[in-house]
């Protein structure tokens, strides 16, 4: 995989190249169109989407792309492999200049969660970054990710897939579950934290893209997490595609998994 990983960090280059471009809000927010995953194109996603195609363009290489905003592209002659991407998750914090926002990018050697083999996370406010490869292990900054893991009860639960009234709707059925709640705007990112310790449980309150955590949900496996898309199971026939098929859990253990998502039904 450290082809890969070379081309990850280029097309992070790009990015942030892209973003001092685009400095503020003025730049970054106006809408362009509706993309194929079904939210507003902004010009700030429409520019790190384009500067990740022609990173992998550039690559010569024979796999689908499937990415938020262009929907899925055969390049080369296609065949089994996907590359899956979010040039930008928590748009709306990179717009507002909110520093909690990623790239993330997942290889798979089929078309469903369990094909992932590769997944790497950028952070573009930190600069951390999480990568994880199936049965080897998820790693941050190049070293595994060994310190302690979610709580064996909900200290923290971060709600992703948000908006108000969303949260108003489905608050009240966490109260006895969790002690804290944090809304943090990147559904990649805050997987990547449960897969650290540093929350006990994520829980996205609209169906979940796959292009928003196929490759984080790799990190929080490899951890021996659990993870569910609970309208729709199983996780692992999850199809790579655009389809917003099910609301996402992940937590520390089967049974918080299992409770939360009995909750939220």
């Amino acid at each position: 995989m450290t082809p890969w990983l070379e081309t990850c960090r280029l097309c992070v280059a790009d990015i942030e190249a892209v973003l001092e471009r685009l400095p503020s809000r003025l730049e970054r927010e106006p809408v362009l169109r509706l993309g194929q995953g079904g939210d507003d194109t902004t010009a700030i996603d429409q520019a790190a989407e384009d500067a990740v195609v022609a990173r992998l363009e550039a690559l010569g290489g024979d796999f689908v792309l499937v990415s938020e905003e262009l929907g899925e592209r055969v390049f080369g002659a296609g065949g089994p492999s996907r590359v899956v991407v979010d040039p930008i998750d928590g748009s709306v914090n990179a717009k507002r200049g909110i520093p909690f926002f990623s790239f993330s990018l997942a290889i798979a050697d089929g078309p469903t969660m369990g094909d992932v083999a590769f997944g790497y996370v950028h952070d573009f406010g930190t600069g951390e970054e999480w990568t994880a490869e199936r049965g080897a292990g998820a790693f941050l900054n190049g070293g595994p990710l060994s310190g302690p893991k979610p709580k064996e009860t909900i200290e923290i639960l971060s709600f992703e897939g948000t908006t108000t009234p969303a949260i108003a709707a489905r608050i009240g059925d966490v109260l006895a579950l969790a002690g804290r709640v944090r809304v943090m705007g990147s559904l990649a990112l805050s997987l990547c934290h449960l897969a650290a310790g540093r929350v006990d449980a994520v829980c996205c309150l609209k169906p979940a893209r796959s292009v928003d955590i196929a490759a984080a949900q790799l990190l929080v496996r490899e951890r021996g997490l659990a993870i569910e898309l609970f309208d729709d199971p199983p996780f692992e026939a999850g199809g790579l595609d655009l389809v917003q098929r099910s609301r996402v859990v992940a937590a520390g253990s089967e049974q918080l998994l299992t409770d939360l998502a009995a909750a939220l039904r």
